[in-house]
């Protein structure tokens, strides 16, 4: 079994700056886990203390039960692959493929072995005998990847790289890794800031922010109970709605805002609320759940006017703003606003969450 073990692992740089302060957490033999943040956050420097490109101050760091610390990379069994492609480029794609074999001594024979499968796994096999200057992004993204395929390292490490290339290739080439990772079943730690692959690909996620763990738990976990307003902001596209008010509880829950009260119902946490009556907290909206009222309707939230629409085929992305508070919607296609007008909108009153002002923990 391959897993990997991070152990109050820590890294300060010689100017006292804290890059990864404690991070604890295990990986699963065969797991996919996503390390993702906004950039700066300290979640490529830890994948890099993995891989040993950068030394551990402290904590302690384990690879299939052994301790790592202090081993070379090249004695760790893993293989990374960079944001960039860091190709050779007077070799041919075999002789990228093949490289590292040929440094570890391995015979001939099996390294063309190994380069012709995992060439015909990525598609590559009419291009063996190009250069990297005549391939395109997608197939220089497919080298790299298939130049730490055909070590059978323990682990995989992935740096952004997808992040070069355009949304069709990263769509067809996140299809792709997802699909190697189910056939090969290798344990895989892989970094992003990107929402899309963050979701799509992880089977956990640990989300990073100034060095520090912020949560760890399944895509849909994430999204439906972030512990944090930091977590709430960041995952989700278009991003939750966060607004600051007054919770008072006469006649159902409502918030007060600068901008107006906003009636939210009876919602499924009153019990945990009941301390915060008459108190600021943080109201957390996804903007799907902010949905369109006829007129009449008399479970009105809240009003609004509406600035722009955005049309994305399946659905329009509404930019409102309430007072002084801009907020965001996601509905269906077909409706009958323009910008300009005021429109009246419900809430999802089983979707809502709090939290807290002071130190944005989540409340209920």
């Amino acid at each position: 079994m391959t897993t990997v073990s991070l152990d109050h692992v820590r890294k300060i740089y010689p100017n006292g700056h804290v890059a990864v302060a404690g991070a604890s957490f295990d990986v699963g033999d065969g797991e996919l886990l996503v390390l993702v943040g906004p950039s700066g956050c300290g979640k490529t420097t830890l994948l890099r203390m993995i891989a040993g490109l950068e030394s551990i101050d402290a904590g302690t760091l384990r690879i299939a039960g052994r301790v790592v610390n202090e081993v070379a990379p090249k004695d760790r069994n893993i293989a990374m692959v960079f944001q960039n492609y860091a190709l050779y480029p007077h070799m041919t794609v075999a002789e990228n493929l093949g490289f590292g074999l040929r440094l570890r001594g391995m015979p001939r024979a099996e390294i063309a072995q190994r380069v012709d499968e995992v060439a015909r796994l990525l598609e590559l096999e009419p291009r063996l005998d190009a250069r990297p200057a005549a391939l395109s992004g997608g197939q220089r993204q497919r080298v790299a990847l298939g130049r730490a395929m055909v070590r059978q390292p323990a682990v995989f490490l992935l740096d952004e790289p997808l992040s070069n290339l355009d949304a069709r290739l990263r769509l067809a080439m996140r299809v792709e890794i997802a699909r190697l990772h189910r056939r090969f079943g290798t344990t895989t730690i892989y970094v992003t800031h990107d929402q899309v692959e963050t979701m799509t690909l992880g089977q956990r996620i640990v989300v990073f922010d100034r060095g520090a763990i912020q949560q760890i738990d399944t895509p849909m976990n994430l999204y439906e109970r972030p512990a944090n307003l930091f977590v709430a902001g960041f995952l989700g596209s278009p991003a939750m709605n966060l607004l600051r008010g007054t919770l008072h509880m006469d006649d159902g829950l409502a918030l007060a805002t600068a901008a107006g009260t906003i009636r939210l119902g009876t919602p499924p946490q009153m019990d945990a609320l009941a301390d915060w009556r008459d108190r600021e907290v943080v109201l957390g909206l996804r903007p799907e759940d902010l949905h369109l009222l006829a007129a009449g309707d008399p479970a009105i939230a809240l009003e609004a006017r509406l600035e722009v629409l955005e049309p994305v085929g399946n659905e329009v992305i509404l930019n409102l703003r309430h007072g002084d508070l801009a907020l965001v919607a996601r509905t269906p296609p077909g409706i009958g606003c323009v910008p300009g007008e005021i429109v009246r909108l419900g809430v999802a009153t089983q979707r809502l969450h709090f939290f807290d002002p002071n130190d944005g923990t989540r409340i209920g």
